[in-house]
């Protein structure tokens, strides 16, 4: 998956991305998704935020 154009991605495309990635291969962990792919990670919340969604660390998923 390349995530290097994240900050101008579809928000609903990102969404899934990277629920898909945050389920499949960090286990919910928003801050070793971000270090593996060299994210910004207020950028990714706002960015997401702005399309509604809100990342909820007991499910370990944005919603």
């Amino acid at each position: 998956m390349n995530l290097d154009n994240y900050a101008n991605m579809d928000p609903i495309l990102l969404f899934s991305l990277i629920n898909t990635k945050l389920r499949d291969d960090f286990d919910g962990d928003l801050d070793k998704l971000v270090t593996s792919f060299d994210l910004d990670r207020q950028t990714l919340i706002d960015k997401l935020a702005a399309a509604g969604f809100e990342f909820l660390p007991d499910v370990g998923q944005f919603r």
